[in-house]
């Protein structure tokens, strides 16, 4: 038992140092993947277990020795097979039983082998560790972290009047050079801000005026009021342990406010005010919790489904599929979110303008790539969020921290283009955490919250904040602001929580008795009744574009985001071609040998390890692939883009030429190297059962992906019954020599009827009789029976269970796309 329990953990810490040697090697998930799934096959397929050792060709024995996994196997057979309870003799035997059974797979028989096995991996243990070490040691990550930088300027083709009201005007000097200081900024910032005033002036409108007519597209421009807006969730069990009895945690107290067009509204507050949550409450973002309080669009009650065509959402974390152009996200965005009766002509002209209006020009064909790994930098991905969701032509525009984690020049060039999109004539608010003063002074109004979700400041910011300013410094014991200090920092540090205590006041009740307050009320009440001959938000469905274009669109970004792949797509088809080469070569010309039952034991030994590895490899490579595009599609169908079935469906269909082209490859090769019989049938059979087995297992790979919350979770979940469906294969245990009450799981176990299929099709039929080993006599179709209890008049049932399978994965997929949403907002 002991030196059992011995080899296993030692097996188990070659492994572990195998899989870390590869990964530290890849350095890439996918091709980790990839490269782990070849070396247990290679160390699995060599093992002396699928073929003996006396069967491994000339060419490939040296594998044989150089396999970790025979030495953890010699020693846990040796200690197993020379144990006292087989040691009797079998009738007609010499030999004990345990001899025997190691002599008829080729296996060594001496004890000394446990500990030459013990030996062999424990070597193995210190020489992967060390590849480890050397590999974290002097292996850079692949590709570069670098983000594209345009050759062209920053600020191309700009005219100063662009900037009015806070936007950001550099130099070609200054945007070309590498050393661009804050200060230069700021100043460049000021000039521009010290015309600006509350009050919109007539050069704003002037400008609006022109932009407006710019734009291909007109849209329809919206307020957004709220009046005594309540947002609770259920109290968490931690709080309850703690004595709070109530049965709900409130984290918006009745905040009420107006969002005007052409208005630039700050939405501030310390950590834990509230600001998202408020931004998430009025874009229909929430998941779960319970929301009280009146939210209307330009005078009418808001309807989620018809605001949703109306508005955008810049979230915090810059979501975009990775393997597509910036133009591409564009055009994806406008054709998905674009009304229908909109012609693809003006369409790209709409594209144009707003790459114009967010200066993207530069980076039409950048690939966005993954962030801090590849392609666009932070600022330039702020900019793509921010066009992305302009090009569906929204009245209201909702920004989430635009400017977090950016240095001074990132975020100025980010600033001037919301700036710019507000002189458009549209509604914007950005959440905003401790800005500088040039970023808060390119904002028109505030929107200011304390700890608890109730609103301290609502109204004008004005020139150098000083409506702001008089404000605070109007109640008693506030300290006045020091000359050139930052208005946001100021006005944050005396309305902290502490300084409420320390003044003996609430700065809600302050507000609430406040003449600001009351003129709020009125705009408020005012802006809530519908404008006289104004009609309510309507749209006769649901969607912008048909079931049709939505399932055509998702196809086409799917067809980009897999062509520009190669970690997945080409890394696939090279590990599949070197597969079937080197099975080619280990199991050559076994196919036409029916002499025994082991060869037929070894021509299924080759099906099982091909259908069993690349199956695997399949399902555990489309994972990070899946994982990636499901955290797009949430904030996609969020934005009311396209309804689940078209993305799941595009997903399942994009998948199936790419393994159409993999099952090809692999079948040509293996058997044609293998020597199976050229008949058009029994080919066409072979290439039918690997095409629809590594269907189903691509499936399966995503389907655990889509019922899991993360990567980690899936990937454990499917390997657990990777190694179930490898016990029931049919291989390793025939379904006659199974207990009874575990022959239930056979029939369902998916890789049994795939060797069921491949084996009968190839070998079901023949009626050759077995000249050597224990079933002579017996023809190859009586020994499939009897043996494994295939029939080739089974085949049809074996079809169609098949084609089942791959149906059935797929609509898992599917429905559970639709049904589940892990985000929990």
């Amino acid at each position: 038992l002991f030196r059992q329990y011995f080899a296993l953990v030692l097996a188990n810490q070659m492994a572990s140092g195998l899989f870390r040697f590869i990964a530290a090697t890849a350095r890439n998930m996918i091709v980790a993947n990839t490269v782990g799934s070849f070396a247990l096959l290679v160390l699995f397929a060599l093992s002396g277990f699928v073929l003996s050792r006396d069967d491994i060709k000339s060419w490939w024995i040296w594998g044989y020795w150089i396999s970790p996994m025979m030495y953890g196997q010699t020693a846990l057979m040796v200690n197993e097979f020379r144990g006292n309870q087989w040691s009797h003799s079998l009738p007609g035997s010499t030999e004990a039983a345990g001899i025997d059974v190691l002599k008829s797979r080729d296996f060594f028989q001496e004890p000394k082998w446990y500990w030459i096995g013990v030996g062999g991996l424990i070597g193995f243990i210190i020489l992967f560790n060390i590849f480890f070490t050397v590999a974290l040691t002097y292996l850079n990550p692949f590709g570069s972290s670098r983000a594209v930088i345009s050759e062209q300027t920053e600020s191309h083709e700009q005219t100063d009047g662009i900037g009015v009201g806070g936007s950001i005007q550099l130099t070609n000097n200054e945007s070309s050079s590498n050393n661009v200081t804050s200060s230069a900024i700021q100043e460049e910032v000021q000039r521009s801000i010290s015309s600006k005033s509350s009050s919109v002036t007539e050069a704003t409108i002037g400008t609006i005026s022109i932009k407006k007519k710019g734009m291909v597209l007109p849209f329809e421009p919206h307020s957004i009021t709220f009046d005594n807006v309540v947002y609770s969730v259920d109290m968490p069990q931690e709080m309850k342990e703690q004595g709070i009895t109530e049965d709900r945690l409130v984290l918006l107290k009745g905040v009420s406010g107006a969002f005007r067009p052409g208005v630039l509204t700050a939405l501030m507050g310390v950590s834990g005010a509230g600001k998202t949550t408020l931004m998430d409450v009025l874009a229909g973002r929430k998941t779960g919790g319970y929301i009280d309080g009146n939210i209307t669009i330009s005078g009418f009650p808001k309807k989620q489904e018809t605001f949703a065509r109306v508005s955008g959402y810049c979230e915090q974390n810059d979501i975009h599929s990775p393997h597509v152009t910036v133009y591409e996200s564009l055009l994806y965005s406008a054709w998905l979110r674009l009304p229908a009766e909109v012609k693809a002509e003006t369409r790209k002209m709409f594209i144009e303008e707003v790459m114009e209006l967010v200066e993207l020009n530069p980076l039409r064909q950048a690939i966005v790539g993954l962030p801090g790994v590849n392609g666009l930098s932070t600022e330039q991905r702020k900019r793509l969020t921010i066009a992305v969701e302009l090009v569906a032509n929204p009245s209201i525009i909702f920004m989430d921290e635009p400017t977090s984690g950016l240095d001074a020049r990132a975020a100025a060039i980010v600033m001037r283009t919301v700036r710019n999109t507000v002189d458009t004539g549209r509604t914007v608010v950005c959440t905003i955490h401790q800005p500088s003063i040039d970023i808060f002074e390119a904002f028109d109004e505030l929107f200011l919250m304390k700890r608890g979700g109730q609103e301290i400041y609502v109204g004008p910011l004005g020139h150098h904040s000083k409506h702001l300013i008089k404000y605070f410094e109007g109640i008693q014991g506030v300290s006045k602001i020091k000359d050139g200090y930052n208005p946001a920092t100021w006005m944050l540090e005396v309305t902290t929580t502490a300084q409420e205590l320390a003044l003996g006041v609430d700065f809600t009740d302050i507000y609430k008795n406040s003449d600001l307050y009351r003129r709020n009320k009125v705009l408020i009440e005012d802006l809530s009744k519908p404008a006289p001959g104004s009609k309510e938000l309507h749209f006769p469905t649901q969607y912008s574009q048909s079931f049709l274009t939505q399932c055509v669109a998702c196809l086409w970004k799917q067809h980009w985001s897999y062509w520009r792949n190669p970690p997945y797509t080409a890394v696939r088809f090279l590990f599949t071609t070197v597969i079937a080469l080197m099975f080619g070569t280990m199991f050559w010309d076994l196919g036409s040998k029916m002499n025994s039952g082991q060869d037929l034991t070894n021509a299924m030994g080759s099906m099982y390890a091909a259908v069993l590895f690349l199956g695997v490899q399949n399902s555990s490579s489309v994972q990070p692939v899946v994982v990636v595009e499901r955290t797009v599609f949430y904030r996609e169908r969020a934005a009311g883009m396209y309804s689940a079935m078209p993305y799941a469906i595009s997903q399942v269909i994009i998948e199936m030429p790419y393994i159409f082209i993999q099952a090809a490859t692999y079948g040509l090769i293996v058997y044609a190297m293998i020597g199976f019989e050229w008949t058009a049938a029994k080919f066409f059979w072979y290439l039918f059962f690997m095409y629809f087995t590594l269907l189903y297992f691509t499936f399966y790979g995503m389907m655990a992906v889509a019922v899991t919350p993360n990567y980690h979770i899936a990937s454990i979940v499917s390997a657990a019954f990777y190694g179930i469906w490898n016990l029931f294969s049919g291989f390793i245990i025939p379904r006659p020599s199974m207990p009874v009450w575990w022959q239930w799981y056979y029939w369902a176990c998916p890789v049994a009827w795939t060797l069921n299929g491949l084996f009968v099709s190839q070998f079901g039929d023949i009626k050759t009789p077995l000249e050597d080993g224990d079933f002579v006599g017996q023809s190859v179709e009586q020994y499939l029976r009897s043996r494994y209890g295939f029939r080739h008049d089974f085949l049809g049932v074996v079809v169609a269970v098949i084609l089942g399978f791959a149906v059935l994965f797929a609509s898992i997929f599917t429905v559970s796309i639709k049904l589940f949403n892990f985000q929990r907002r």
